[in-house]
This record gives C-alpha cells, structure tokens and sequence, in this order.
C-alpha cells in the first residue's frame, strides 16, 4: 500500500497543482490531501493540530517549514506521541522534483522509514 501525504498550509498553491496534474496523467498516484481541505483540520490549524491529525489519520506531512515544525515534533514525541513522519522541502525546489520524490517514497518506502523523523528532500 502506497504511502499517503498532508499538504502544509502555505503549500495549497504550486504543489497542490503540481499533484493535481501528476495524478491526471495516471500512472503513480499520490494520495495527498491538504490542511483546510478536511472538515476536522481547517485552515489556520496550529502545528500541534495537523501533527495530531496527520498521526490518526496516517499521513506524512509535507512542508517547508524546517525550524517550528521540527520543535512541534520533538514536543509531539515528549508527549508519547507518534507520527508518520514529516517530509520537508526546499522552498525554492522544482515541482517536478519533489513530485518524482513524493512518487519514490510513496511506492518504494515503507511507514518505518519515515515515522517520527524530519526527512529532506530536495
């Protein structure tokens, strides 16, 4: 079973489209929602919140944001906590890129190989 994704708030834009197209052309699908998008993780959701969320719902968070998330996370950990595992980008990176990364860690990486660490992609 392929890996699923939670977009950050502040990536609805280009990557969100980037998916969109990805997954119109077939192939690799990538299961990707984005905060605001489920009733119960709206938009504004402080950093605690989609951590919670992604942990129940079983999904990696993809974000740019390299220095507050990971702090969340270590306070996510203290608590006994798990999660999925964060996936962070560059801002200044290629879609393409980081669609064929989303690609490669959906279909090839297993939940172990992610899960309660930060990971950058390019």
């Amino acid at each position: 079973m392929a890996l699923a994704f939670l977009l950050d708030e502040h990536l609805r834009g280009p990557l969100w489209q980037a998916v969109l197209q990805h997954n119109l052309r077939g192939g690799d699908w990538l299961d990707v929602v984005r905060v605001g998008d489920p009733p119960d993780l709206p938009l504004a959701a402080d950093d605690s919140a989609i951590l919670r969320w992604a942990e129940r719902e079983k999904r990696i968070l993809v974000t740019e944001d390299r220095q507050t998330m990971a702090r969340h996370l270590r306070d996510h950990l203290a608590a006994g906590r798990h999660l999925p595992g964060i996936v962070s980008i560059r801002p200044d990176q290629s879609m393409r890129l980081v669609i064929e990364c989303l690609v490669l860690i959906a279909q090839a990486g297993e939940p172990g190989d992610f899960a309660d660490a930060v990971t950058h992609i390019p």
